[in-house]
C-alpha cells in the first residue's frame, strides 16, 4: 500500500512539472496563433495601403486632367478654377457622418480638448492658406501645359519635407535627402526648359505667361507643403489626437473655410458675371462645361477620401507622396489626350521625380519593416512583466 502511493505521488509530482514546463513555454514564446493573427492584419493593412494608393493615383490624373481641359476648351475663370478643387466636399459628409466614432478611453486622451477659440483659430487660419493655394494651382494651371504643372507640384514632396524639419522635427535620413535633392533638381531643370515648354500646348503660351506659371506653380507647391507641416503641428500642439474622426473634422471644417473665402473671391473679382457667358462660348458646349466643373469637383473630393485613408494607415507624409508620384504620370496622359510633347529636359524632370518618389518611399519601408521587427521581438512574457 505504501509503494502505491509513493508511485502515485510521484506521477501527480512529474505531472505538475510537465504542466509548469508547459505555462512556461507559454509565456516565453508567442502562440502560432498570435504569429498568424499579425501576419493577417498586416497583410490586410498592406492591402488597404494597395487600394487607398491606386485610389489616390488613378482619380487625382483624371481631376487634374479635367481641371486643365476646363482652360484648354475656353474656360477662364481663375476662382472658378480654385472652387472646383473644394467645393465638392458635401460628397464626404455621409462618409463623415456615418463613420464608427472612436472609443472613449480617458487613459488613451488623459489630456483636455482644445478651447472652441484655439480649434477657429487653426481652422480658419489653415483653410484660408488652402484656398491661397487652390487659387495659385488654378493660375499655374490656366498659364502652363498640364505635364509641366504636375511636373512642378511635385515638388510639394520637397518642401513639405523641409517644413517638417522645422516644425514636425522631422529626420533626415540618407534617403530622404537623396529623395529631396531629385525633386529639387527636377523641378529646377523645367526652368531651364522654357522655350521648348512654352509651346508645348495648342495654346502656345508666352514666355512671360510660362514664367507667372511656373512661379504659381511653384508657390502652390510650396504652400501645400506648409499647410501639410502646419496640419501636422497642429495635431501635435493644439488637437493632440489623430483619430479618423479628428482628421475627418480637420478636412470638413478646413473645407468649408476654404470655400467661402474662394466663394468671397469670384464675386468680389466679378468674374461670377463673366461665367455664363464662358459657358455660352465653351468649345464643347454647355453641357460639356457643366459635367468638366462638376466632375473636376467631385474627382478632387474622392481623392480626400483616398488621402484620408492613407493617413489613417500610415502617416500624412505619406499620403503627400503617393499624391506626389502621380504627378508625373500626368504628363504621360497628357501626351496622349492633350498632345503636350516631350521633349527631353521634360523627360529628364519626370525620371528624377519618380526617382526621388522612390527613394522616399523606399524610407517609409524600411522604417515600417523596423517597427514591426520591434513588435514581434516583444514577447507575451515582458508584455506580462510591464
Amino acid at each position: 500500500m505504501e509503494e502505491r502511493r509513493e508511485v502515485q505521488l510521484d506521477i501527480m509530482a512529474h505531472g505538475h512539472k510537465e504542466i509548469g514546463i508547459l505555462e512556461d513555454e507559454a509565456i516565453s514564446f508567442p502562440n502560432q496563433s498570435t504569429i498568424n493573427g499579425r501576419e493577417r492584419q498586416r497583410s490586410n493593412r498592406w492591402l488597404r495601403i494597395t487600394f487607398y494608393t491606386v485610389f489616390v493615383l488613378s482619380v487625382q490624373s483624371a481631376a487634374t486632367l479635367l481641371g486643365s481641359l476646363y482652360y484648354e476648351k475656353g474656360g477662364k475663370s481663375k476662382w472658378m478654377g480654385s472652387l472646383v478643387q473644394i467645393v465638392g466636399f458635401p460628397i464626404l459628409l455621409p462618409y463623415y457622418i456615418f463613420s464608427p466614432s472612436p472609443s472613449k478611453n480617458p487613459i488613451q486622451n488623459p489630456e483636455k480638448r482644445p478651447s472652441v477659440q484655439k480649434l477657429a483659430f487653426v481652422y480658419v487660419a489653415l483653410g484660408l492658406l488652402g484656398a491661397t493655394n487652390c487659387y495659385t494651382y488654378s493660375l499655374g494651371l490656366s498659364y502652363l501645359p498640364v505635364s509641366t504643372l504636375s511636373l512642378i507640384s511635385s515638388s510639394q514632396l520637397a518642401f513639405n519635407a523641409f517644413f517638417s524639419f522645422f516644425l514636425n522635427s522631422l529626420h533626415f535620413t540618407p534617403y530622404i535627402i537623396n529623395s529631396l535633392v531629385l525633386l529639387t533638381i527636377s523641378s529646377i531643370l523645367l526652368v531651364f526648359g522654357t522655350d521648348s515648354a512654352a509651346s508645348d500646348s495648342s495654346t502656345h503660351i508666352s514666355k512671360g505667361k510660362y514664367v507667372i506659371g511656373f512661379m504659381c506653380a511653384l508657390a502652390s507647391a510650396a504652400g501645400y507643403g506648409l499647410n501639410l507641416s502646419l496640419t501636422q503641428l497642429a495635431f501635435n500642439k493644439v488637437i493632440k489626437r489623430e483619430t479618423f474622426r479628428a482628421i475627418m473634422d480637420m478636412i470638413v471644417c478646413l473645407s468649408i473655410v476654404s470655400t467661402s473665402a474662394t466663394l468671397v473671391g469670384l464675386f468680389a473679382s466679378g468674374e461670377w458675371k463673366e461665367l455664363k457667358r464662358e459657358m455660352e462660348e465653351y468649345e464643347m458646349g454647355k453641357t460639356s462645361y457643366i459635367l468638366t466643373l462638376t466632375w473636376t469637383a467631385i474627382l478632387w473630393s474622392l481623392f480626400t477620401i483616398g488621402s484620408v485613408g492613407l493617413i489613417s494607415e500610415v502617416s500624412a507624409l505619406f499620403s503627400n507622396a503617393i499624391s506626389v508620384v502621380g504627378l508625373p504620370v500626368v504628363p504621360i496622359l497628357a501626351t496622349i489626350f492633350f498632345h503636350d510633347k516631350m521633349h527631353g529636359i521634360k523627360a529628364i524632370s519626370m525620371v528624377l521625380a519618380v526617382w526621388g518618389f522612390v527613394s522616399y518611399v523606399y524610407q517609409q519601408y524600411l522604417d515600417d519593416r523596423k517597427s514591426n521587427t520591434a513588435t514581434e521581438t516583444e514577447t507575451p512574457s515582458d508584455e506580462f512583466n510591464r
